[in-house]
């Protein structure tokens, strides 16, 4: 019986025209063990996703996929988590509780089950996992293996029929990572679950399963046995097959008749009997020989650490342990070691961001000691993190890219040229318009190198730069790092990829306890180890003692290395050492100062900015001492008028505003769909009819002792139209969460701003809301803020006129957007925020004080209320307009991504 079955699947990302998958058919049986790899961005993960519901991407989808026969859509959320396991990337955003026990009965306890149930579950799994040493130890002090284990034990405990794994080892040093493969496998085999696996990782994971699926942009091009599908990648020449396990490759490099290994067990016995016929050349030499004579003798050194000890707290023990190194200048320096041995602390102390306690640190620059004071230029140490996703900090991978070179005096068209030169070299050319969290974890980690390697340093420093990346891109990756060392740079780089360092490194370190035991090239490093060691050096060992390296084994026994049709990238231009002054990037002339005719200056803060912010300062402290507080009637209001427009100058003057400047900001809904849907003409009638008319209601029928009854009247009248819309789709949780963290924002900025009156950001979030999600959530937005923030300022019968007040304001900024007469533009919103603010909501909430304050108001009384409150309405007004200009272009561009990513409603 099939436990998972694909039909005909397509899938788009919104506003991608290419798919990410593209007529998938998959049938998977109950039991077996699926291991699907490819390249990153091949839509392994895209697929994955698809086997959850809750998990499933936004976007316009094709297809069929089915759970034992039935619909998966047909399954509800509580039979899917049950049934269908999912384990992420990264253990630690899966983690959710603070102990090893917690994290085991949470989600039983999340899906009701009884005590004794979830004790006798929890109990099981913890002596299934060997968990019962650590069960109750703090999540914080598990290594990532014991994290990751965590995760499967959690998931195993619901008893699922098929578990889903997307690279679960990627953050695992190489013990670790086979450690936990092997629970896989241990779960497959005697409990028949369905495993169903992506890794880049093929050493380990194949050799376990039943089939393999090779994905290739968003199609499957083969799907077999782990040893027909090497077969097939080699007969299609595919830059895949660069990725199989050790023993495949160097069969198929080698001229023979017996059969394909795809264990090293299998690879030994293959090449003890290959060696029975044909003669093998044991004469290995070592390449790397002469960085360890130069840095013997202490020459071109330009790192160099004497007795470094470090801990992160007084009490706690020592994280490096007289740590002394010598790193040459040009070098590849490999660091290697389990989880938690002070390998990523090692990287830091060399940066500088951490300082040990002991011991020197010194950095060589032209034969001369410097301390990181003196260092000539920010850029000459550059740091690739562990998690690429610390580095990105725009909307999309080319604003990024250009941040880079932000601030530098560089011409925008060597600028160009830089990111295009860069772009390539690291295959980004089809993401640059994508947003870099939306890229898969091999594009982000190429991404983050992009943008390390546009700042041209001397000293690279990279912290597991080929974790995600396939085996193509780390063939690749490896030209790079070549093309660096011939430039002179020297790379310090930490890494679980044994293979990788055995391949490219210089020198290579064993870390363990917080020093190193063993340091030197990688040939001598790797012979002399049993386990922590290369998958063909394990193979070939009592043949070969030296070989370390597939290609090692294949010319010694006669045969010829396999490449691939894709051209090295040696011979392209790479981005040079940039500095402030020179940039030779792509070009042989060096251009050595910047045409500030052509190209506009980096800086916007021009002396008439200067000079305007100093005399708005001057102005506002004069107001303050001469003017505060100096009056007791209307002229005080104007005051405060005064103080808030000079410092709205003085601020404006300083931070120079620009449009918003996303392609998507400044495009109107097109004319064929300005139309307004049912929902948003339920809500006009709630907004304009049934609101006014609760309130109406509330002040002639109840005398306003009921303001808590209207409110929660006005609350329900404005859910009404959501409700409308759950009835006729299954609600999301995301959709309400975003009101929710949005009515949050609005509260809190009425909060902050309490000291000044009137002067509150309230209606420029509301404005904001209704522009980006429309205008029945402007006025939800705006209601439930106006309810709630009142619990902090005091309820009372103001509290329903507030609420219509903040709303009406969403609202009209929903309708007029979605009719084309508003635009997101900076300057457009505050505007309209200043108008709707001074006129709309002056005009209510005057109305309400009127007809709060007196038994029988008469057109004059009302004149008076109105002319009174110009005051409190043009500071409200320019208090939106001053939030609405610096809040609403980064505002917008993040609800705008949400909107489109989740499919959030509009």
């Amino acid at each position: 019986m099939e436990a998972i079955t694909i039909k005909d699947l397509t899938f788009t990302y919104p506003k991608v025209n290419k798919p990410a998958l593209k007529n998938i058919d998959l049938s998977i049986k109950q039991g077996e063990f699926i291991t699907i790899c490819g390249k990153s961005g091949c839509g392994k993960t895209t697929l994955l996703r698809h086997l959850r519901s809750t998990l499933m991407p936004c976007g316009t989808r094709e297809g069929e996929i089915y759970y034992e026969n039935t619909p998966l859509d047909n399954l509800s959320q509580r039979q899917q988590t049950e049934r269908i396991g999912f384990v992420r990337q990264s253990p630690d955003n899966q983690i959710v509780t603070d102990k090893v026990w917690h994290e085991l009965a949470f989600g039983l306890e999340s899906l009701g089950y009884r005590t004794p149930e979830i004790r006798g579950r929890v109990s099981e799994m913890a002596s299934f996992f060997g968990i019962q040493t650590w069960f109750h130890k703090k999540v914080t002090e598990l290594s990532g293996g014991q994290k990751q284990l965590l995760n499967l034990a959690s998931v195993m405990v619901m008893q699922p029929s098929v578990i889903i794994l997307d690279e679960p080892t990627s953050q695992l040093d190489p013990i670790a990572a086979t450690d936990f493969l092997e629970t896989i496998k241990k779960i497959n085999r005697e409990l028949g679950t369905t495993i169903i696996l992506t890794e880049h990782r093929l050493e380990d994971a194949l050799p376990v399963s039943d089939r393999v699926i090779v994905m290739d942009n968003g199609s499957i091009i083969v799907d077999d046995t782990p040893r027909m599908a090497g077969q097939k990648l080699k007969e299609l020449n595919h830059d895949m097959f660069i990725a199989m396990p050790t023993p495949m490759r160097i069969y198929a490099g080698i001229n023979n008749d017996l059969e394909c290994p795809i264990t090293v067990r299998d690879g030994r016995n293959w090449i003890n009997e290959y060696a029975k016929n044909n003669k093998i050349i044991e004469k290995i030499a070592d390449k790397n020989i002469i960085f360890q004579d130069n840095i013997n003798n202490n020459k071109n050194c330009i790192i160099k650490m004497d007795e470094v000890w470090f801990r992160y707290e007084k009490e706690l023990p020592d994280v490096i342990k007289g740590l002394s190194i010598n790193i040459g200048e040009g070098e590849l320096f490999a660091i290697l070691g389990g989880n938690g041995t002070g390998k990523t602390t090692t990287l830091s102390i060399i940066n500088g961001i951490l300082k040990p306690y002991r011991g020197t640190v010194k950095i060589y620059k032209d034969s001369i000691i410097n301390n990181k004071k003196e260092l000539p230029s920010i850029n000459f140490i550059g740091v690739l993190p562990q998690n690429p996703q610390s580095l990105f900090v725009k909307k999309t991978v080319e604003l990024d890219l250009y941040e880079m070179l932000s601030g530098r005096k560089i011409p925008k068209e060597e600028q160009k040229n830089m990111v295009d030169t860069v772009s390539k070299l690291c295959e980004l050319k089809s993401l640059l318009h994508m947003h870099p969290y939306d890229l898969s974890g091999g594009e982000q980690q190429r991404a983050a190198l992009a943008k390390v390697l546009l700042l041209g340093p001397k000293i690279l420093l990279l912290d597991e730069p080929t974790k995600g990346l396939d085996g193509y891109f780390k063939k690749k990756f490896a030209d790079i790092l070549k093309k660096l060392q011939a430039d002179g740079i020297t790379i310090v780089m930490v890494s679980h990829d044994i293979e990788f360092c055995a391949a490219h490194a210089s020198r290579c370190a064993m870390f363990f306890d917080g020093r190193i035991t063993s340091i030197d090239t990688p040939r001598a490093f790797f012979c002399g180890k049993n386990f922590y060691t290369t998958a063909t050096n394990r193979m070939s060992r009592t043949i070969l003692p030296k070989a370390i390296l597939a290609e090692d084994v294949i010319l010694a026994c006669g045969g010829k290395i396999h490449t691939n049709d894709s051209s090295s990238i040696r011979d392209e231009i790479m981005c040079s050492k940039v500095n402030d002054e020179v940039s030779s990037h792509n070009q042989e002339t060096k251009i050595t100062k910047c045409d500030k005719t052509k190209y506009k200056p980096i800086c916007k803060i021009t002396p008439t900015r200067i000079t305007i912010a100093i005399a708005g300062l001057i102005a506002f402290i004069l107001t303050t001492v001469l003017l505060w507080n100096k009056y007791n009637d209307w002229k005080n209001y104007l005051v405060q008028f005064l103080l808030v427009t000079e410092l709205a100058i003085t601020l404006i003057a300083i931070f120079p505003g620009k449009d918003l400047d996303a392609p998507d900001f400044s495009i109107q809904v097109p004319k064929g769909k300005r139309k307004l849907t049912k929902r948003t003409l339920i809500a006009m009638v709630m907004v304009l009819v049934a609101v006014p008319l609760t309130i109406y209601c509330g002040v002639f029928f109840l005398g306003d002792r009921k303001y808590y009854f209207i409110s929660l009247m006005i609350l329900l009248e404005t859910m009404l139209p959501f409700i409308f819309v759950f009835e006729s789709k299954k609600p999301k949780a995301r959709e309400i969460i975003i009101i929710a963290v949005l009515c949050a924002i609005g509260v809190a900025g009425r909060a902050a701003f309490f000291m000044l009156p009137q002067f509150k950001p309230v209606v420029a979030i509301v404005i904001i809301s209704g522009v980006c999600f429309g205008g029945e959530t402007g006025f939800l937005v705006g209601a439930v803020t106006a309810f709630t923030s009142n619990m902090m300022f005091g309820q009372g019968t103001w509290t329903p006129w507030q609420m219509f007040a903040f709303g009406i304001a969403g609202f009209l900024a929903g309708i007029l957007f979605r009719k084309g007469l508003l635009i997101k533009r900076r300057n457009s919103l505050c505007i309209f925020g200043a108008l709707t603010t001074f006129f709309v909501c002056g005009f209510i909430l005057d109305t309400g004080s009127a007809l709060m304050w007196q038994a029988k108001p008469t057109i004059k009384s009302m004149m008076t209320y109105y002319t009174t409150g110009i005051p409190f309405n043009i500071i409200h007004a320019t208090a939106t307009s001053f939030f609405l200009w610096f809040a609403s272009e980064p505002m917008i561009e993040k609800l705008d991504r949400i909107k489109i990513k989740y499919g959030l409603i509009n």
